[in-house]
């Protein structure tokens, strides 16, 4: 027990000499400036959302949707279900879907690679129905797979009636999952993801371009998927990587073909070019100390136990606020690998992120005739440090 005329305090360690920052008025008009009606961008490696906007608001999602179906399709590969080799037959459904077409003919049997391409790269609606019956059956069947899947990578946002993201008023998604989406279609499935960057592809003599302007610009960009119908406006998902760092973009809601690709580029440079990732402090390195009373030490080493890695603008570095706050002084003893606080991460116009503080060793407490002195000292107001 701590004796009566001990007072806890909050502590607070300031880190006022780090040489990391934020532009805040960069960060402001990237945000608040985009045409998009929804958007969002996130940094693949640290986790942190660059910037949003209506990013959670539910919007169709018209032909991104197509990425969620190649998901369950690449999960049918890896678990044997589907060889690329393995030929599917097209129902007359499917060659009567309108929209997009990869133009299979009814009766035709079409090889999964193909009809991968045939998604992806020419965003045929007739390709998604041959998978989809393919795989499940049918498509409604096809479609509670795809909710199943979504819900299993936390699409909480999401639901899915059909696999071509044909106008559904109980079809939508939000930019936040259909960016997550991405990022796990990238992490899980590298094998498969090249078809997202081949700029054309050819069947039945007919040849298409892939609709990602994105891809015909000399900015990094691989992947992932363009969209449009009249309801939810010229939408885009793309990823691209520059100076080992890579960026997941999504939006959707944009007025034309020639702004989604302007507006798609000027987003994505300022996503790869404005940015750095950081390592504050590494997993178990000592970050500060917290004041200890009673005990054989006055001080101990505080640490945290994983790697602080954040994603900052590379303009400024001055502004970024990284404080320890703990109740103190410690009475010990004090046991290693206590948690006792918090580390606060504040970026201007950002995220605050916090993470748990510990010990990172142990404080014996004094002995008994030291530890009387002490309280004395702490009766009478003279432990002043305290």
């Amino acid at each position: 027990m701590r004796h009566p005329a001990f007072k806890t305090l909050l502590f607070v360690l300031t880190f006022a000499a780090l040489s990391v920052a934020m532009d805040s008025q960069v960060l402001a008009a990237s945000t608040n400036h985009t045409i998009a009606k929804q958007a969002i961008m996130i940094d693949y490696d640290t986790g942190m959302v660059l910037f949003e906007k209506s990013a959670h608001v539910k919007m169709p999602t018209s032909s991104m949707s197509k990425v969620m179906t190649a998901y369950v399709v690449f999960e049918a590969l890896k678990d044997g279900r589907l060889r690329l080799d393995t030929e599917l037959p097209v129902s007359e459904k499917a060659w009567r879907k309108g929209g997009s077409k990869m133009f299979v003919e009814v009766g035709d049997r079409v090889a999964v690679e193909d009809l991968l391409q045939g998604v992806l790269v020419q965003s045929g609606n007739d390709a998604t129905i041959v998978l989809a019956e393919g795989l499940a059956g049918s498509e409604d069947n096809f479609a509670a797979m795809l909710n199943d899947t979504a819900l299993k990578l936390g699409l909480k946002e999401s639901h899915f009636m059909n696999a071509s993201g044909w106008p559904d008023p109980d079809h939508y998604s939000t930019a936040h999952d259909l960016a997550l989406l991405a990022m796990k279609i990238y992490q899980n499935f590298p094998e498969h993801y090249y078809i997202f960057a081949e700029k054309e592809f050819t069947y039945n003599n007919i040849k298409q371009p892939n609709r990602n302007p994105l891809l015909y610009r000399d900015i990094g960009v691989d992947g992932l998927k363009t969209g449009h119908t009249e309801a939810g406006g010229y939408g885009l998902m793309a990823t691209g990587t520059r100076n080992g760092r890579r960026v997941f973009l999504v939006v959707n809601g944009l007025p034309s073909e020639k702004d989604r690709a302007q507006e798609g580029a000027r987003l994505i440079e300022w996503g790869l070019r404005g940015f750095e990732n950081k390592v504050l402090f590494k997993q178990g390195e000592a970050i500060g100390e917290a004041k200890v009373a009673f005990g054989k030490e006055e001080t101990v080493a505080l640490t945290v136990d994983e790697d602080i890695f954040i994603t900052i603008p590379s303009t400024l570095r001055n502004d970024l606020d990284v404080t320890i706050q703990y109740q103190g002084p410690l009475v010990a003893p004090v046991k290693g690998g206590q948690e006792i606080g918090k580390l606060i991460v504040k970026i201007p116009r950002g995220e605050t992120l916090e993470y748990a503080v510990k010990t990172q060793g142990s404080v014996k407490k004094i002995g008994f005739f030291s530890s009387l002195i002490m309280k004395i000292k702490f009766k009478l107001g003279m432990a002043q440090d305290y």
